[in-house]
């Protein structure tokens, strides 16, 4: 099954389709439609007082640890795992597992 057709079958899954289309022609759809992409690091929960004193170069130690893998959620659900690569001096994520809508 492609990428199209798996996000096809579980984001419109619910909709209904006009016979004779594919579910590539149904994803055209959505496909100008803005999301909201987050790769989160990590997490680290903090008093005020504590988030008062950080200033330019305080350190925040985070849950995660070197080399573990980060959660990329679309719209505050979680659809994926990743890890932090460089990419013409940009920071980029690598996408190493999908994790399916169910």
């Amino acid at each position: 099954m492609s990428d199209d057709d798996y996000l096809s079958s579980n984001l419109l899954g619910d909709m209904p389709q006009p016979s004779g289309m594919s579910p590539t022609q149904d994803l055209e759809i959505v496909r100008n439609v803005p999301v909201r992409v987050s790769a989160v690091l990590g997490k680290v929960r903090l008093q005020v007082r504590d988030l008062l004193k950080l200033r330019s170069g305080s350190v925040v130690e985070l849950d995660r640890k070197v080399g573990e893998a980060i959660d990329i959620y679309v719209n505050d659900r979680l659809v994926a795992r990743g890890e932090v690569v460089v990419s013409e001096n940009r920071l980029a994520i690598s996408i190493t597992e999908i994790i399916r809508i169910e």
